[in-house]
């Protein structure tokens, strides 16, 4: 066993600061194990959200030695245990109580993109036929756990505060999913550059670095979409052509 400082910041909306807990930590622990074993301890009202305990619902996401992450899934054995370790909530979200983030904003961003709307069948019972290569491009975009892990590492949310602004990775990645869909019909590029602010990112990457999925959310969701966006409203050719190219769905 090992004695291990932990540094968990502790507080509301109003105010907080960090405060300093020790407990032993024993191998194979995650830093979900030790913040509960610290609420058992010592600190019985610590607020932690959590859940699955699998890396699978999301929910205990925060911010460790500055880097946002899941609790559930950052391994002690990994971590330099001899510095104390920072525990935090997520930062580009209000704050609730100690660890616990209010990430409802997120739920009302995806209220407002446009949903799913398939093409007339293309069979007579009702079905339709897709190319397995197109059903293959959105399967990554839907290992998506909504842990915000992406929403809290971008800049545009955590530093420039464009809540009202731009909808964020999390929400390019469900957009991808939905605009390159086989069947999708809808037409989401106008919103995406006029509403929810995709030339705001200048694709650094940071939120593909945090994705405990692994979603390859900017070379794969962000960068084709700005491309549409490009495509739709900046070249002239391209333009044109819309303009008398039938809408999806119509042919």
């Amino acid at each position: 066993m090992t004695q291990v400082k932990f540094k968990i910041w502790r507080g509301d909306k109003e105010s907080g600061e960090f405060k300093e807990y020790q407990t032993e930590v024993t191998e194979g622990m995650v830093v979900l194990d030790a913040i509960h074993q610290i609420q058992a301890e010592s600190a019985n009202d610590l607020a932690c959200r959590w859940n699955c305990k699998a890396g699978k619902c999301g929910s205990c996401s925060a911010e460790i030695n500055g880097m946002p992450k899941l609790m559930c899934m950052t391994r002690l054995s990994d971590m330099n245990l001899e510095d104390p370790i920072s525990v935090e909530p997520m930062r580009a979200f209000p704050i609730m109580k100690d660890l616990v983030s209010d990430v409802s904003w997120n739920y009302r961003v995806k209220e407002k993109i446009k949903p799913f709307k398939p093409r007339k069948p293309d069979n007579a019972d009702g079905s339709w036929n897709m190319q397995q290569k197109d059903v293959e491009r959105v399967q990554e975009f839907r290992k998506c756990i909504e842990c915000f892990l992406c929403q809290d590492v971008c800049h545009v949310l955590r530093d420039h505060e464009k809540h009202e602004e731009f909808i964020g990775p999390r929400f390019f990645v469900y957009s991808a999913a939905l605009e390159m869909h086989p069947l999708d019909t809808e037409d989401r590029v106008p919103d995406l550059k006029k509403s929810q602010g995709i030339g705001y990112c200048n694709i650094t990457k940071c939120c593909t670095k945090v994705c405990p999925e692994h979603i390859t959310i900017t070379d794969n969701a962000i960068i084709p979409l700005k491309e549409r966006v490009v495509d739709e409203f900046y070249d002239p050719l391209t333009k044109l052509f819309r303009i008398f190219k039938p809408k999806r769905g119509d042919d």
